[in-house]
Formats: C-alpha cells, sequence, structure tokens
C-alpha cells in the first residue's frame, strides 16, 4: 500500500526466487539479486531500483553489503520503506561461522538514515519460525531494535507425530531407515544428515536400491539444487537425502514425513526440518534416528556433535588472537583480505562484546571482556535432552520456545511416541 522500495534480506537463492516468481504471478514489481545471476541481468535490476520501479528486493546480506548495491541504496533521492529479515533465526545460527555478514546488518538501518533527511523513519521487522527466547534477544541486540513490537506463535502442531528411536549400530540405523520406506512407499518425504559426504553417500546407496532419490547439500551448484528441489516438488523424487542447506521456504504441503538419519545438533535446526512435514494440515510423521543413550555401542552422534563443537571453538580461539593482531579501529574489507577467517573472527568478537560496528564496514574494538564461550556446547546439550527424555515432546519443544504456561496446559500431547507410550 505504500510508494518506495522495501530491502527483504533472505538467506537462501531458492527461497527468493520462489517469493519473487509469486509476487510477479500477482503482478507485483518486486526482484531479487545474487551472485549467480548474470551480470547484465544484475544491471537491469540496479537500474530499476534506481528508477524507483520495484516495491520489493530479495538479497542475501553479502549482496546488500556489496558496493555496487550499497552505494544505490544510500543514494538520497531512492525511497525506502523498511528492512525486513526473512528467516531471522539464521542470524543467530550462521552469523558467527560461515555468514558473517549478518552481525553487520544492525548497523545498516543508521547508515542508511545518515544519508537522507533529517526525521525519515527507516521501519525494521524479522521475521522466523524458529526463535528461542535466546534467539529472540540476539536479534533485539543486534538488530538495536528498542521496545520493538514481538508477536509469538505456539509452535505446536497437532498433526505433526513426533518419534525417537534409539539405534545401537550404522547397520541398526540403515535397516530402521529401509523398514520406513517400504512402509511409506511413494509418499513425499525428506530425509536428513548432518554432511555433505553422508548425503551424497546415503543417497547413493537408496538410488542403487531402486528408490527415486537424490543428495542435496551446500556443496552442490545452485542449477544442480535448483533441479533437484523442482524434481522433488513435481513428485519425480519421492524424497531427498539433504543436508540443513535444504527446507527454509520449501513448501510442499503433501509433505508426509521427515526423518533424522542423523540426529540434529540444535532444537532450533529440529523444529525447522521436522517442519517441513504436514503444512497442508494432513497427519504427517518426523522420525528421529538416535545413538543410544551412552554412545558406547554407537557414539556417531556423539562424534559429530564433538566435531561441530570443536570447529566452534576453533574459531573462537582464532577471534581472541586476533584481537591483540589487528588496529583498534578498521575496516572489514580489509581484514577480512589479511588475515584468514578474518571476518568471522571479527563477527565473533561481536558477539562476545569486544567489538562495535560504526557502520557495516567499520569497527571499533571495546575494552569489554570476552564473554563465556559454551552457547553451541549448550544447545547440543540441550538436543541430547530432548531425543532421550521420556516426557512429552512438544512440551519439551514449547518450553524450549518460551512457552512453559501453555505448555503445562497441556498434560499428554497424544501424537509423539512417548505419551502414546504412557497411554
Amino acid at each position: 500500500m505504500q510508494s518506495g522500495l522495501t530491502l527483504v534480506v533472505s538467506p537462501l537463492l531458492a527461497l527468493m526466487e520462489n517469493q519473487v516468481q509469486e509476487l510477479r504471478e500477482r503482478h507485483l514489481p518486486a526482484a531479487a539479486l545474487h551472485s549467480q545471476m548474470p551480470s547484465p541481468q544484475r544491471q537491469r535490476i540496479l537500474q530499476a531500483v534506481e528508477q524507483q520501479r520495484l516495491r520489493l528486493l530479495y538479497m542475501s546480506p553479502e549482496t546488500l553489503l556489496s558496493a555496487p548495491v550499497w552505494e544505490r541504496l544510500c543514494n538520497p533521492a531512492i525511497q525506502l520503506n523498511g528492512l525486513i529479515l526473512d528467516e531471522a533465526h539464521c542470524l543467530v545460527q550462521w552469523g558467527e561461522t560461515f555468514r558473517p555478514a549478518y552481525r553487520r546488518l544492525g548497523a545498516v538501518r543508521s547508515a542508511l538514515l545518515a544519508n537522507r533527511p533529517p526525521g525519515t523513519t527507516l521501519p525494521i521487522a524479522a521475521f522466523t519460525a524458529t526463535a528461542d527466547p535466546q534467539a529472540q534477544q540476539i536479534l533485539r541486540d543486534v538488530l538495536q531494535l528498542q521496545s520493538p513490537q514481538v508477536v509469538r506463535l505456539n509452535p505446536h502442531r497437532a498433526n505433526l507425530h513426533l518419534s525417537v528411536t534409539p539405534v545401537v549400530s550404522l547397520g541398526q540405523r540403515k535397516q530402521n531407515l529401509q523398514r520406513y520406506l517400504r512402509q511409506h512407499p511413494d509418499q513425499a518425504g525428506l530425509v536428513y544428515v548432518r554432511t555433505c559426504k553422508d548425503s551424497e553417500a546415503l543417497a547413493q546407496a537408496l538410488a542403487a536400491r531402486g528408490y527415486r532419490t537424490a543428495p542435496y547439500h551446500a556443496g552442490l551448484g545452485g542449477g544442480d539444487r535448483r533441479r533437484i528441489e523442482a524434481e522433488w516438488m513435481a513428485n519425480h523424487l519421492q524424497f531427498v537425502v539433504c543436508t540443513s542447506a535444504f527446507g527454509m521456504g520449501v513448501n510442499k504441503p503433501d509433505t508426509r514425513w521427515v526423518i533424522h538419519y542423523q540426529a540434529p545438533c540444535t532444537i532450533t535446526e529440529y523444529v525447522q526440518e521436522v517442519g517441513r512435514a504436514g503444512r497442508n494440515g494432513q497427519p504427517a510423521e518426523a522420525l528421529t534416528l538416535v545413538s543410544e543413550r551412552t554412545g558406547w555401542l554407537d557414539g556417531g552422534d556423539r562424534q559429530r556433535a564433538q566435531f561441530f563443537e570443536s570447529q566452534t571453538q576453533t574459531l573462537q580461539q582464532k577471534a581472541q588472537q586476533l584481537v591483540h593482531q589487528i588496529p583498534k579501529t578498521g575496516d572489514v574489507r580489509a581484514i577480512s583480505q589479511q588475515y584468514e577467517h578474518g571476518a568471522i573472527s571479527l563477527s565473533w568478537l561481536h558477539s562476545n562484546g569486544q567489538l562495535e560496528w560504526q557502520d557495516p564496514f567499520h569497527y571499533q574494538l571495546t575494552a569489554q571482556s570476552a564473554s563465556p564461550p559454551g552457547l553451541q556446547v549448550s544447545a547440543s546439550q540441550q538436543m541430547h535432552h530432548f531425543l532421550h527424555s521420556r516426557t512429552c515432546r512438544w512440551q519439551a519443544l514449547l518450553v524450549a520456545f518460551g512457552f512453559r504456561t501453555e505448555a503445562q496446559q497441556m498434560e499428554n500431547c497424544g501424537h509423539c511416541d512417548n505419551c502414546r507410550r504412557q497411554r
């Protein structure tokens, strides 16, 4: 209903393209900008921005902060309606690891307003289906939201049955998966694994058994990912063996099941991924195969969790080393060129309160000491407790996302394995 341009920061190319396609079918002037786009097409979209012919512009945080785009958006003649973060939990999950540009988004609004007449406003909004109370606070802090309007919806879905099956060996894990697939022929689903290597290996093994499937992970090219998405949406593939790279924004309403062949590391990942099933309101199932509690007989889940935790700790250590090597003030682009993982290290320092962004490109170190590490570790422990608990799984999820009162009122949900076992 407004004139002007609204900026939408979105994490994934497929997500942007799907939304832009739907908007264009409704004859709304929208576009997506991304690095895989041919240069002439990028130039046409940037020209449309300058001529104020677009109403919605979808970009990743990296594209938003690229020089050609940022310089044009700083033009005071371009009317901006607002800045929107779609799938805002990505700022929390990825901002300290492989998408450090997310941590600089909090400085975007003030920098854009600095180039506009006094009194100009630029509203900011963040949307996600998976933000626990801690993530909500991080979003407030990073985006510099002051007294924001907070709208929360209960994540409980009565049509989605949750269950967890312990396994004592890799062989038993494979047997459970194959048994489930035989029991659900021709139903659309997703099989989640944690690494690109496991995605390739498991998809190849299942395809050899006659299943219509394919691997999907961040290591594939953009064209291959879009082709696999289209084939699954059209039911040419029954299921995809995917990493967490697949999921956000994918809306296939008749998805009947989601299997976690390997347990996710966090509750947020779990809710995001099981949420692909049953979006049409019909009954759906989410099964997680998990190493038995001790990890002595099958240590796969524990080893994967330790691997990701060790990666996190390594990044933290590099960030602390960088504090003593870089100037008190500087440019993220120069630090990125001079130091390996330089931008990621700056993001870690920002999350620890040791760095402030003067604008989206320039930082200043602060005198504050580092906050104790361990967010990822505690999230992993929370997930382990959820998987091995005997209490209602939906109650546990509601508590994790800040709906404790609603969880207490639920009593026995009736559609998770623990509640059905008690009945």
